[in-house]
């Protein structure tokens, strides 16, 4: 059967403003765009121990058969959760099948109609997409403006709304992050409920890769975190931390819970196995940081710095306006074996479109160098 015109109308538009996207396998060398910052998606010491794990433990089973409410609730899933949760130094974990599965699940299920939810204007999709299947109110702050979140608190405060703030330690399209000390500061003096999505901080920030809030030691400050495996942990799946009671709560009313089939026992050993890697320490981890700190030299020594939004991150974002110039630099530099991927409009606002670069623990200095000047060059 025919696609509707309108349909067809909303895809000829999308390649009029050559912001058509498409599925490809890439040829480069170099991985410049992927999140397996830790390089454990390759790791075949993880997946060989995957293996041995379920043989010990006689798992020979390939799927869950069910909902963790029905059948999928394996003993796997209970030794994770416990495991996740003393890592992070969290009353509890509650696993979900990817994050955005968990964001859906958590903002569609707990702000209540008579709530407000406070979100970063650059929150993740899968965060919009929860709050937008609530009842409650929304409303966006200015990107890492606290000012303008204060404002917003203390016109919707009321005494029969609860308030939730909502952002990210590290944002996916901008790899910058908020001041947490001045955002816990403030959630705090207004009692409000700070809710932070760590995607791209776990395996990245503090010695053993927990993550930026605990890195800071804010994780008493945070009414929930939702923590996603498919970056820097190499697997998939997700997990929302918090009480007791908002496990229990999750369980009950998260839909994106309820009604899917859990992760199979072999993707829960493999976050197991993955976990096991952080706590015992691995030098990724190190390397990575030092890869970081290289990368932001480089980036000075060019003079390249005033065109990059400011990370400490894995990720860090060139802005080249225009979805024909930042498409056409990004095919330059994969021609000469560089895997950089260009973001362009709609994904990212009209006008910011970037060069969005993912480090690894696994890129050498060279390599790093070598992107570097190609970037100078091409520019």
């Amino acid at each position: 059967m025919n696609l509707p015109q309108k349909l067809i109308e909303k895809l000829e538009l999308r390649k009029q403003t050559n912001a058509l996207r498409s599925l490809s396998v890439s040829h480069a060398v170099i991985d410049f765009s992927s999140n397996d910052y830790l390089g454990f998606a390759h790791s075949t010491e993880i997946f060989d121990e995957t293996h041995q794990y379920l043989v010990e433990r006689n798992f020979k089973t390939n799927g869950a058969t069910g909902s963790r409410l029905i059948s999928g609730n394996h003993i796997l899933y209970l030794e994770a959760e416990k495991m996740i949760a003393q890592f992070h130094q969290a009353p509890s974990a509650l696993l979900f099948n990817s994050g955005y599965d968990a964001n859906v699940g958590f903002f569609s299920s707990v702000p209540q109609r008579t709530d407000v939810v406070l979100y970063d204007e650059l929150s993740h999709a899968s965060i919009r997409d929860g709050i937008q299947m609530t009842a409650a109110r929304s409303y966006k702050f200015r990107h890492n403006d606290f000012e303008d979140l204060e404002r917003l608190i203390l016109k919707y405060q009321k005494e029969d709304t609860v308030l939730y703030v909502v952002t990210e330690s590290v944002f996916s399209m901008d790899g910058d992050s908020p001041n947490f000390e001045e955002l816990t500061a403030l959630t705090t003096k207004y009692n409000v409920l700070l809710v932070v999505d760590e995607a791209h901080a776990l395996g990245v920030f503090g010695e053993q890769g927990e993550g930026l809030i605990q890195y800071l030691g804010l994780q008493d400050k945070v009414f929930a975190r939702i923590v996603t495996f498919g970056k820097a942990l190499g697997c998939h799946g997700a997990v929302v931390l918090g009480s007791e009671d908002l496990k229990t709560y999750l369980i009950n009313f998260a839909r994106s819970f309820i009604y899917t089939t859990g992760l199979s026992p072999h993707s829960v050993a493999t976050i197991i196995v993955a976990y096991q890697k952080l706590i015992s320490g691995t030098t990724a981890i190190q390397q990575l940081k030092h890869n970081i700190i290289h990368f932001n030299q480089e980036k000075h020594l060019l003079g390249l710095k005033p065109m990059f939004v400011f990370s400490k991150s894995a990720i860090q974002c060139a802005i080249l306006p225009g979805n024909e110039k930042v498409k056409t630099v990004a095919a330059n530099l994969q021609s000469k074996g560089f895997d950089v991927k260009a973001i362009l409009s709609p994904t990212v606002p009209e006008g910011q479109e970037r060069l969005r670069i993912c480090l690894h623990s696994y890129n050498t200095l060279e390599e790093i160098s070598a992107l570097m000047h190609c970037i100078y060059g091409l520019l």
